[in-house]
């Protein structure tokens, strides 16, 4: 770490909001669709909302922006602003989607490497993307510059979710096996493994960059604190149910979880590495991916209102509800003004 980007960390703490968050509002959006994992562009203050065939583009307040079409089973979106690019990984096309930001048009797909393209990160450190495909169990390395495909990681799992240090280390957690892989992003090879026992079915994670600390949320209601440079979990700390999305917010310290079972999970630092649960703050039931906008702390939510859930059968003993046409929304938390 940087003593200038140490010290750029304690003046954004010092200067960030110090009250707890709670629910501030709903943005209206509608339409058509599922979603999946929220991205946001805090320079443009645009958010990225993957809407099962196609990306919707909208600004801060919840209106459309923009629209990139035809990213059929599209799961997230990863930006390169330096690049003026965009990527959005498409499950059901086993593609990527690459696009200008300004303006907002459709450049090529990809195709990837593996099944089911998933979570999706750019590295900063190499200019390189890194599609996370869960069925193929592998990540696809594409140089968005040329826009070709220049190396397959396998992971000796079903990868997640993943995030990047900004120095040449992609983080990935493996549902299926519960473990932490660390991808050196220059040798574009697997250079550590680690369980993050007790924590199963690892979902979401995110970075304190600063502090060299990951939180990995999962299904069995834990986060834990994991240091990046050993793997070590160091703590866990307790969620809500249904976690598929974490942040950290490096202006204040916090790390989030958003559970499925309409609670948002606020974790502080406190002393000497120490961490605590500050909150649990009620959204609604489905908001379970998030994006955060560091600049004014705000966190974003995505969700809707939801019918009566079908009735089991064997092709599907577990039916998801139908989402109520029309009622897809986004929720903002933040400090009380």
């Amino acid at each position: 770490m940087s003593t200038t980007l140490s010290a750029l960390s304690l003046l954004c703490l010092a200067a960030a909001p110090a009250g707890p968050p709670r629910l501030l509002r709903a943005l209206p959006v509608g339409g058509t669709g599922g979603w999946d994992y929220l991205t946001l562009d805090p320079e443009a203050g645009r958010l990225y909302v993957p809407r099962s065939t196609r990306v919707a583009v909208l600004d801060l307040d919840g209106a459309p922006a923009g629209e990139i079409a035809g990213t059929e089973g599209v799961h997230g979106v990863a930006l390169a602003r330096d690049l003026n690019l965009g990527f959005a990984s498409n499950g059901r096309a086993n593609t990527i989607t690459v696009f200008r930001l300004s303006p907002l048009e459709r450049v090529e797909d990809v195709p990837a490497t593996g099944e089911n393209p998933d979570a999706i990160v750019y590295d900063p450190a190499t200019r390189r993307v890194f599609s996370l495909n869960g069925r193929g169990r592998n990540a696809t390395v594409l140089d968005p510059e040329t826009r070709k495909v220049v190396g397959t990681i396998p992971l000796g799992g079903k990868p997640e979710f993943a995030t990047v240090d900004g120095a040449g280390h992609l983080f990935v957690n493996i549902e299926d096996t519960a473990e932490l892989v660390r991808v050196d992003t220059r040798k574009m090879a697997v250079e550590g493994r680690w369980p993050l026992a007790p924590l199963e079915d690892p979902t979401g994670m995110a970075i304190d960059v600063a502090q060299r600390r990951l939180f990995v949320v999962g299904g069995n209601r834990l986060m834990a604190v994991v240091d990046a440079a050993t793997g070590r979990v160091l703590s866990t700390l307790p969620i809500g149910a249904g976690a598929d999305g974490a942040a950290f917010d490096p202006g204040t310290g916090r790390a989030y979880s958003s559970n499925g079972d309409g609670t948002l999970t606020v974790v502080r630092r406190e002393g000497a590495g120490g961490y605590a649960v500050e909150a649990q703050v009620a959204t609604k039931a489905g908001a379970r991916t998030l994006a955060l906008d560091p600049r004014t702390h705000l966190v974003y939510l995505p969700t809707a209102r939801f019918g009566p859930a079908p009735a089991p059968s064997p092709q599907q003993p577990r039916p998801r509800p139908p989402v109520v046409p029309g009622s897809f929304e986004i929720l903002v938390v933040g400090p009380a003004p």
